[in-house]
């Protein structure tokens, strides 16, 4: 489960306390859009965890849908299996890469502890009904601090925009700060 510190210092703790998004009317729009990047880049890293889970799950059910039905092996059909399960996603659309790829794969193999989903067949029925629990109960809290991400995000977009709407925010000044930060790199 994910859970938030308050006062932590991850990214998840920083971007879901009530403080990041208090009193953003007083922010520069600088700051504003720093607060809004790094929360999207949280947003892009639990999505990323959420369809790695999402393919774990999606393979434990179609063994499990095997052993009731017989059919061919989960090796045959993987890349059906996998590319069902990306065709089915929704969501928004992520322009960042996930920061933490290796960490959140090695967070969905801990959750089943020793057992390897190498070999699914080899799972008795119990362990693989233990491992489907396990995965679904996960991907239901990253589904959860996604959400509460997201809304973070919201907001932040909605103060950037309100800026714009007012006339406290141009369109030449973005360009401008994004011609100095490109020419400073």
């Amino acid at each position: 489960m994910i859970e938030v510190r308050p006062g932590g210092r991850r990214r998840i703790d920083r971007v879901l306390d009530g403080e990041y998004v208090r009193g953003l009317g007083g922010l520069t729009l600088t700051v504003l859009r720093e607060r809004r990047d790094e929360a999207a880049q949280e947003e892009t890293d639990l999505s990323y965890l959420r369809r790695l889970l999402h393919a774990r799950i999606d393979i434990v059910r179609a063994e499990q849908q095997r052993r009731s039905s017989g059919g061919e092996s989960i090796v045959d059909r993987l890349a059906s299996i996998l590319s069902d399960s990306a065709l089915g996603s929704s969501g928004r659309h992520q322009q960042l890469e996930p920061s933490r790829a290796g960490e959140h794969r090695r967070q969905a193999e801990a959750l089943v502890g020793n057992s390897d989903l190498t070999d699914v067949g080899a799972l008795t029925g119990e362990k693989l009904a233990e491992t489907l629990r396990t995965y679904t109960d996960e991907e239901m809290s990253v589904s959860t601090r996604r959400r509460e991400v997201q809304a973070v995000v919201d907001t932040i977009n909605a103060e950037i925009a309100a800026r714009y709407a007012e006339g406290k925010a141009s369109v030449d000044e973005l360009l401008d700060t994004e011609r100095g930060r490109k020419a400073a790199e």
